[in-house]
Formats: structure tokens, C-alpha cells, sequence
């Protein structure tokens, strides 16, 4: 009898952790399109938000957009019981080295973390840009409406927020506004450093920097792909690691790739209709987003963003020359667009934060063997693993199996020299961490 039940309890995981989760199209259906509009106008009606702007004024400014922020989240943190711990997080700038900077002043983030339930101390980071500028980055008085770039991101992560803090989660989920992108990524600078100094155990941050805008300037329009940027590898990884990645693969199997990879796959079962595109790059050609600074000390993290850029609409101001309307204005930003981002954003927040951790030691062997068998160390919250794994040339996981309660296991017939191969661990409710890559080898 008892092996009979032991039988139908493995059967039954397996079978939930096939299915889909009612949960997550409940987030869908929960964001908000109107709410998403009145937030980029309300954000666009403070005329500048350009990080060295007014700080005094009420009505034009950062200061007044970074006050309006903070208490967003404190009224979103009002209607769930106090589950928002808001505060801002700043460091202090110079006009010394930083050509970008007109003058002395305060870099301020406004933050709001959701504390997990069971891992409090592992994070989930969603990001927006609070600031925005003119043609030139050194004018802090032109209106810089910065509707798209980056008021759509800044929106989508206070209405995650809202989303979100109806739920409880293990791991703590993080909404910020960041300041300072414009000037040199000062705010994601600022805010890793506090993360690093308080020895935040980071999984991950989505940073959201145009989420907005479905015309390009190609001309293409497109309301359905996006772009998710991610480096390859830390670049933090030592001598020895790109040493060994000669010999048994990884190069383009770091932290950051394995978020975007799971993003990808969550996309593509949840939200069908949507079309991920993965883009094998730190961020756009030469160009640099609020992950970055947080990749510079080995965190993992991705920039989601619309795929077709205008480049008349930014970093410019407002005017019209040759029939061409330039400025990153409110006519510009598709709603709707930035509600199917912000819900992928939404949507994956929350399976990371029910997920129990990513194994952290995955062993690997089968050299000149016909099996592939793994060893790893079992992690709190797990009810079974699952391995997955993938021709070398393939960018996703495309084949998988669910092994149950074990720490170790052998692929029979799987020749080790053909595939990558890859860890998730399955928590009880079905859902799965982020991919660990094979960080050891087992010898003969």
C-alpha cells in the first residue's frame, strides 16, 4: 500500500508540474492598461525628471515625480496590510570626472521590497527609470516628458506592484525607481552597492526601460515582440572559469543567459500570443541599461524592452523640423503594448518568488560514456528536480525530465558531447527555480 501511494504522489507532481498555474493568468487578467496610462500622464505632466531638475517643487521636477512614486507605493502598501517597505536609497554625485553631470547633487531611488514569507533575504528585482532628458543630457530645465524612455517602464513596475502585493511569496520581490540612467547609470550603481553591502542574496533584476512603443523607425509596427538582452557570462568569472568553459562549454551559459532563458519559457506557456526574442548581448549596440551595474558585481540581471525603437522620440526635444515630430511624448506610448510587458514582468516575479532556490552545486560526467549522469546538492523547499537539456546550438531548453525527490541521476543513452545540460529545482506547488549550469565536474 504503501508503495502504491508513494507511486501515485510521484505521478501526481509529475502531472502539476506539467500543467499551468491558474495563479499566474490571474496576474495576467489583473494588470492594468488605464492604470498603466494614468501613471505615464501623470509622470509626463511633471514637464522635467531630469535627475539634476527641481527638487523643491511640487508640481515640476524629479523631486515632485520621486515624492509621487513613493507614495504610490505606500498607498499600494496601505491596501495590503503594510507588505511594502518603502524607502529611498541615494548617494551623492559630482560634477568632478562626470561629464554628464552639470552639478553636485542627490542620485535618489525610490524602493519597495515585499518580503518573502520563507527566503526574505533572496531577492527578485523589477526596475523602472525614473528620470528623463532632453536632446542635450546636460539641460535639466527643457521639458524631457520622457513618456516611453522611461516613464512606460516606471509604470509597469508601480502597477506590478499592485499586482503583486495582493499575493504572499517565499522570496521577497523588490520595485524600484532608479535614478540617474541617463547620466551614467548612477542609481543601479547606487542601489547594487547597497544590495552588495547588506548582503542581499539577488536572484535576479528585470530592468524595464521602454515598454512602450510598437512603431519603429523602420516602420515596422508590432504590438506583439519583444527584446530580452542579456550578457553571456558574469564579468566577474575568474582565469579558471573561462579556462574550463574551453573544454566543457558555458560560454554562453552564465547567470544572466539562464534568467532569460526562463523568462523566454514562461512567456511562451503563459502569454502564447507574445513573441520573446532573446538577444545575446549585454544591451542594444554600444549602449548601456540599469542591469548593467548590478552584472558588474556578478548579480544576474536582463533588460526587457520593445523590440522596434523610434530614435526621433529619443533623447530629443520637443519639436518638428523637415515634417518630422521629434520628442518622447504621450501620443507616442501604445498602453496596451506596455500592459503585455508589464504583465510579463508580473508573471515572472511571482514563479520566481514561489520557486524554491536554483541548486547551487551541479555536478556533471560521461566523458567517452554512452549515459550523462549528474550529482548535485539538494536545496530547502525542493520536492524534486528536473533536468533539461539542449542541442549546443539551440538558445532554449528543449527537452526535459522530471526525476523526483534524488540528488543524483543517470540520462541513459545520452551522449554527454552533444547537449548542455542544466538543473531546476521543483518546490511542492509546481514551480521550478531558474536553470543552474553544470559548475563541476565528476571524474571516473
Amino acid at each position: 500500500m504503501k508503495k502504491l501511494l508513494l507511486a501515485f504522489g510521484l505521478f501526481t507532481l509529475s502531472f502539476v508540474t506539467a500543467q499551468t498555474n491558474q495563479k499566474i493568468y490571474d496576474i495576467i487578467d489583473a494588470v492594468s492598461a488605464e492604470r498603466i496610462e494614468n501613471d505615464i500622464t501623470t509622470l509626463v505632466n511633471f514637464g522635467t525628471r531630469n535627475t539634476f531638475s527641481d527638487t523643491i517643487s511640487n508640481t515640476r521636477g524629479i523631486g515632485a515625480a520621486r515624492r509621487w512614486i513613493k507614495q504610490e507605493f505606500e498607498s499600494i502598501s496601505k491596501n495590503c496590510d503594510a507588505c511594502l517597505n518603502v524607502f529611498y536609497q541615494k548617494d551623492f554625485v559630482t560634477k568632478d570626472g562626470n561629464n554628464r553631470v552639470p552639478h553636485d547633487a542627490w542620485v535618489v531611488n525610490v524602493v519597495a521590497i515585499q518580503k518573502g514569507t520563507k527566503y526574505p533575504n533572496r531577492y527578485i528585482i523589477m526596475s523602472g527609470d525614473i528620470d528623463s532628458r532632453a536632446s542635450d543630457t546636460m539641460d535639466f530645465t527643457t521639458d524631457a516628458p520622457g513618456a516611453n524612455d522611461n516613464a512606460s517602464g516606471m509604470a509597469g513596475t508601480m502597477e506590478a506592484a499592485r499586482v503583486l502585493s495582493k499575493y504572499k511569496f517565499e522570496n521577497s520581490i523588490v520595485y524600484v525607481g532608479l535614478s540617474g540612467e541617463e547620466q551614467g547609470l548612477f542609481g543601479g550603481a547606487g542601489l547594487a552597492a547597497y544590495a552588495k553591502e547588506k548582503g542581499w542574496e539577488i536572484i535576479g533584476i528585470l530592468n524595464n526601460d521602454m515598454i512602450g512603443n510598437i512603431e519603429g523607425v523602420d516602420g515596422v509596427i508590432d504590438n506583439r515582440t519583444f527584446r530580452i538582452f542579456s550578457e553571456p557570462v558574469p564579468p566577474t568569472e575568474t582565469e579558471r572559469e573561462r579556462t574550463l568553459k574551453r573544454f566543457y562549454g558555458g560560454e554562453v551559459d552564465g547567470i544572466s543567459r539562464q534568467l532569460a532563458r526562463y523568462i523566454h519559457k514562461n512567456v511562451k506557456i503563459y502569454m502564447p500570443e507574445m513573441n520573446p526574442m532573446m538577444v545575446y548581448r549585454l544591451d542594444r549596440f554600444g549602449r548601456g541599461g540599469h542591469h548593467r551595474p548590478f552584472n558588474d558585481l556578478g548579480f544576474a540581471g536582463i533588460r526587457i524592452m520593445e523590440a522596434h525603437e523610434n530614435y526621433t522620440q529619443q533623447h530629443q526635444d520637443i519639436r518638428e523640423e523637415n515634417g518630422i515630430k521629434y520628442g518622447d511624448v504621450l501620443e507616442h506610448v501604445n498602453f496596451n503594448y506596455a500592459k503585455k510587458l508589464t504583465a510579463v514582468n508580473a508573471i515572472n516575479l511571482a514563479s520566481i518568488a514561489w520557486a524554491p532556490p536554483s541548486p547551487k552545486k551541479v555536478a556533471i560526467g560521461g566523458i567517452v560514456e554512452a549515459d550523462v549522469k549528474f550529482k548535485w546538492e539538494k536545496v530547502d523547499g525542493a520536492v524534486g528536480y528536473k533536468i533539461y537539456w539542449r542541442d549546443t546550438t539551440s538558445p532554449t531548453w528543449d527537452y526535459s525530465r522530471y526525476v523526483g525527490d534524488v540528488s543524483e541521476f543517470t540520462l541513459d543513452g545520452i551522449v554527454i558531447d552533444n547537449f548542455f545540460f542544466g538543473i531546476a529545482s521543483v518546490g511542492a506547488n509546481g514551480f521550478e527555480s531558474i536553470i543552474t549550469f553544470p559548475n563541476d565536474i565528476i571524474r571516473n
